[in-house]
């Protein structure tokens, strides 16, 4: 019986420490955004996200696991008292988070000589080629406009881009080293959750050219203030060579400022007089048209992409395009070849109903595009959203003004955050939303329920935003 029960616990303490590791790993190994959503009680509860188990994330497993056990033993070999082991088994439990913290900082210093090899030998790589290097930094639009430049500069260049959203200093690291060969042009997507993350990439990299995209309120939970966001974003011009050249998406006032500021050779988009800009776009459920004004002349370009967003996105990868070579020609027709990046207002249809899905957005600016885009649709009008998180102080008035601009397009809506719903709600009854048209739903199998109630043939299904488990 007494192995039975150890069986037991051991199986429960196994569960918890993968609930907690996961989270950890979502958290992208800061311990700090860690112990806060371990307060919060933010767990990464359910399957929605599966545990990764790299080369770090086993280091970390098999040196966590033998800590708990060794602080297991240690006490069990001296103690007899059974209150006590218990108690001990107790306190290993209770503290398991601290256990990973601690772990965490043991294993630092072993972790930091690993990435310093891999950095090195990545740099060391790209010092020896003879290719076009191009940064891509901004807090919207990083990825969408890393596929469609690379659809662009393809028409003339062997590319290699950093895969999906890898703009962490070892996910490029390792695109350099695994996927970069005999390509002609490497285009990297910076990205950033603290001050120094992007004068780190720039400093591997070494681009020559580089792209701001639109920059807002992304990750200002880590960032504490606009302002850091800002001079954080600005790592990427004060760090491009010198014969360097900047492409700035003018459509934000922060890109605009740096733009600005910036002393070096520069271009602006999508703003009053700028290099490049999209004229009388249209859009429909079956695409976009749009004049691109492009140094001055006028060409007539179609995408089956939907969103202003994407329209400015195209317009600011044109102009790089433009300025490394590529002929009008062959950028009108690789706009017209583009295909949504998935989970970013990509449309997905079947006989019975339309879903767009841009689940991989969490901004206030891609919400409202995203909603301009389903008001073009027709038939009624689904929303699934868990709102916006990692905005700080902004959370609750952000996700206020997302439930009022949900209510004035859609007609059902289905909040799926327990943190969100209050100001999602208040939203959109401001907005004289029918109260008993919004539900709730806690699990993804209750979300599929309401949906089976609320779907009729015709209908729209927009999904707007996903969420890690560690937000409920």
């Amino acid at each position: 019986m007494l192995y039975v029960n150890i069986c037991v616990c051991v199986i429960i303490f196994a569960i918890w420490s993968y609930i907690l590791v996961k989270t950890y790993q979502l958290d992208g190994y800061f311990v700090q955004v860690f112990l806060n959503h371990v307060f919060e009680f933010k767990l990464a509860f359910g399957d929605k996200n599966k545990l990764v188990f790299t080369k770090r994330m086993i280091r970390f497993w098999i040196f966590y696991l033998i800590l708990a056990a060794a602080l297991f033993f240690l006490v069990n070999f001296f103690v007899d008292n059974i209150f006590l082991k218990i108690l001990d088994a107790a306190i290993i439990f209770l503290f398991a988070p601290l256990l990973i913290v601690l772990s965490h900082y043991c294993l630092l210093p072993i972790e930091k000589l690993i990435k310093k090899y891999y950095v090195h030998k990545a740099r060391k790589k790209l010092a020896k080629l003879n290719i076009i290097k191009i940064g891509i930094t901004g807090s919207f639009g990083k990825t969408s406009t890393k596929d469609f430049l690379a659809a662009m500069l393809e028409k003339e260049y062997k590319v290699c881009t950093t895969p999906k959203n890898y703009n962490t200093e070892m996910g490029v690291t390792k695109a350099i080293l695994k996927n970069l060969d005999d390509h002609d042009v490497f285009i990297a997507e910076m990205g950033a959750k603290h001050k120094g993350d992007i004068e780190t990439l720039a400093k591997l990299v070494k681009p020559k050219y580089g792209i701001i995209t639109t920059i807002g309120s992304q990750h200002i939970e880590t960032f504490g203030t606009l302002a850091n966001i800002e001079e954080t974003k600005n790592e990427l011009p004060e760090n491009i060579s010198k014969d360097g050249t900047m492409v700035f998406n003018g459509d934000s006032p922060i890109s605009y400022r740096l733009y600005q500021k910036f002393q070096g050779n520069k271009y602006l988009t999508n703003h009053k007089n700028a290099f490049a800009y999209a004229d009388n776009i249209c859009m429909n459920e079956h695409g976009s048209t749009f004049d691109l004004v492009l140094d001055g002349k006028t060409l007539k370009a179609s995408t089956r992409l939907l969103g202003k967003c994407n329209i400015d996105n195209i317009v600011t990868a044109s102009t790089l395009a433009h300025i490394l070579g590529i002929t009008d020609e062959d950028i009108i027709a690789a706009i017209k070849s583009l295909s949504p990046p998935p989970h970013r207002l990509e449309i997905l249809k079947n006989n019975y109903a339309t879903i767009i899905d841009d689940s991989y957005n969490s901004n206030i600016v891609g919400s409202r595009e995203a909603l301009e885009v389903l008001s073009k649709f027709s038939g009624i009008k689904i929303v699934v959203t868990p709102g916006l998180v990692e905005m700080g102080s902004e959370q609750s008035d952000a996700n206020f003004k997302l439930g009022g601009l949900i209510a004035d397009v859609a007609d059902y809506i289905i909040i799926m955050n327990e943190v969100n719903k209050n100001y999602l709600l208040s939203g959109a009854i401001s907005h004289n939303f029918d109260r008993n048209k919004i539900y709730f739903a806690s699990t993804r199998k209750k979300q599929k329920e309401i949906l089976q109630t609320l779907t009729m043939k015709g209908c729209v299904i927009l999904f707007e935003n996903d969420l890690p488990d560690n937000y409920k």
